[in-house]
């Protein structure tokens, strides 16, 4: 399998890096240039570019920056 990161960044997009492939909900593939190093997906919802960031996250207010869940102990 290939190798593939994706990073959330704090208040802002989640950045993927690495071969992937991107399907909507009609199993249809967003093209994306194979010379693109890393992709970025907007989670604020307020991108013009859908499912990409455009960096609306910095206008819009939007808040989120969370961490894994530590694993339960005992």
């Amino acid at each position: 399998m290939a190798d593939v990161t994706i990073r959330m960044r704090p208040n802002g997009p989640l950045v993927i890096e690495g071969p992937f492939k991107l399907v909507d909900s009609r199993g249809t593939e967003f093209e994306i240039p194979p010379n693109k190093p890393a992709v970025a997906l907007c989670r604020c919802g307020h991108s013009s570019k859908k499912p990409f960031c455009d960096g609306s996250h910095k206008t819009c207010g939007f808040v989120s920056d969370e961490a894994p869940t530590p694993p339960a102990v005992g």
